[in-house]
């Protein structure tokens, strides 16, 4: 699969930063954050701002593949991924997939993908008169996400991860709620998961002093 790549910065660490719904703008402080200090790979998944999306590329499961080919062409290993909402999910599906032990740790902000019970993925409502989500990237994203916008079998598959992963929520996220992510941390066999207080779905974003200071110590 051909996808648009930004790949920028330099050192010895590399990040390979995944976007959500909102398309790479709202992982650009990601970018920023670590693109003076490591080699930062940031794909666009095919279907975002108009790409083109193959006809076979259907599920999270084919994106999750294509980066890890992505990694073993480069013959990368100890990958550091930083990924927010639907990209979370899409870092989820390169854990439980990752064979080649591509991976190091895992940093998901307010990240979507598993059914959790009770806690539906509610997409977000901005106030009237503000411009919200690109409507054909909300399209791609269902492409790849279906309806349900959550994967029944994927809690399951993440007992089996053994990266550390660390899981940072907005306190005040509407999309997915705290304790949602909560759940998905508890899935894992090593995370930790942190609440920003005062961010919603965007911690990055919205909070960045206090969301840096989290995924440096982590990574550190």
């Amino acid at each position: 699969m051909t996808f648009d790549l930004l790949d920028t910065g330099t050192g010895d660490r590399t990040v390979l930063v995944l976007h959500g719904g909102a398309g790479p703008r709202g992982v650009a402080p990601v970018v920023d954050h670590f693109a003076p200090r490591a080699r930062v790979l940031a794909p666009m998944h095919p279907g975002w701002s108009g790409t083109p999306r193959p006809d076979w590329c259907t599920g999270v499961d084919d994106l999750a593949l294509a980066y890890l080919d992505l990694l073993d062409d480069a013959d990368l290993a100890d990958v550091a991924v930083v990924a927010s909402s639907f990209g979370g999910w899409v870092a989820a599906e390169l854990a439980v997939r990752d064979r080649g032990r591509r991976l190091g740790k895992l940093v998901l902000l307010d990240a979507i993908g598993p059914e959790i019970e009770g806690h539906p993925v509610r997409l977000p409502q901005p106030p009237p008169g503000a411009p919200g989500p690109d409507p054909a990237d909300l399209a791609a994203m269902r492409a790849y996400a279906g309806d349900r916008l959550a994967d029944p079998k994927l809690l399951r598959r993440l007992a089996r991860v053994r990266n550390p992963a660390l899981l940072i929520w907005g306190e005040d996220d509407t999309v997915v709620p705290p304790p949602f992510g909560k759940a998905y941390a508890a899935a894992f066999a090593d995370a930790r998961f942190e609440v920003i207080p005062g961010a919603g779905h965007m911690p990055a974003l919205q909070a960045p002093g206090a969301t840096f200071d989290l995924i440096d110590d982590f990574l550190a």
